[in-house]
């Protein structure tokens, strides 16, 4: 249910654990959010289609369903921003859950605090995105409309998720310069990311495939070695 009389973004918490739950909403409120809670992947399905929340912290296990077909779910009409919690802490755990759509992933037990701050961060870096409107972008044969999220291959739309097309973006927005690893996994995942980036080469082989490549030579997407990726210069793409 919603908290009354807070005028702060409304954050949809998603936890079985009253444990947890009641006393992160109370952190919520006092740190200027606005907290709805629920228990089941129902309950998340239904407020987050019917509350309009800023963003959705939503844990993997629920007592009727898997967080992860939550999300999916989700993510199929919305890109509401996502933080996931689990109980694992594994690497594929959390490559799982980026890939599927999360822009955070915090494992339990975890600092209130620390959470909040995840927040903020995904709350600032999503809000730029939707309040900055962007003009197209076109490089050789590939445009890109990043208001629209539309990406076109001579004219083909190109079925990409959510990760593809932002990591595309941002390459091209830098097209003929190398853009870094680490500044990748800011601006497309985390600006909190810490470890392994082994999620950002998964997608990038995922969107080499999608724009065509065949793995034996890279036409779009350049490999800096150490580095980061370079999206081709205009003169140097495909005609």
């Amino acid at each position: 249910m919603a908290t009354s009389g807070s005028t702060g973004r409304r954050i949809l918490v998603v936890e079985d654990e009253e444990s947890i739950s009641t006393p992160f909403a109370e952190a919520l409120r006092r740190a200027g959010f606005e907290p709805l809670v629920t228990g089941t992947a129902a309950g998340a399905l239904e407020l987050a289609a019917d509350a309009e929340p800023d963003l959705i912290v939503l844990d993997l296990a629920l007592p009727d369903g898997d967080g992860r077909d939550v999300c999916r779910e989700i993510r199929r009409d919305s890109d509401v921003p996502i933080v996931m919690l689990t109980a694992r802490g594994t690497e594929m755990d959390r490559v799982v859950g980026l890939e599927i759509g999360a822009d955070d992933y915090v494992v339990k037990p975890f600092s209130a605090r620390e959470v909040i701050s995840r927040i903020r961060a995904v709350l600032r870096r999503t809000g730029a995105r939707e309040t900055t409107p962007e003009a197209p972008i076109k490089v050789g044969d590939i445009e890109l409309d990043p208001a629209a999220r539309i990406a076109r291959r001579d004219g083909v739309e190109l079925d990409l998720s959510r990760k593809e097309f932002d990591l595309l973006a941002e390459l091209m927005r830098h097209a003929g310069h190398v853009v870094r690893r680490e500044d990748l996994m800011a601006k497309v995942w985390d600006v909190n990311w810490f470890g392994s980036t082994k999620t950002l080469d998964v997608h990038v082989g995922w969107l080499r495939r999608k724009l065509g490549e065949d793995g034996s030579e890279s036409a779009y997407i350049e490999t800096v070695r150490g580095v980061g990726f370079r999206f081709a210069a205009p003169e140097r793409t495909p005609k």
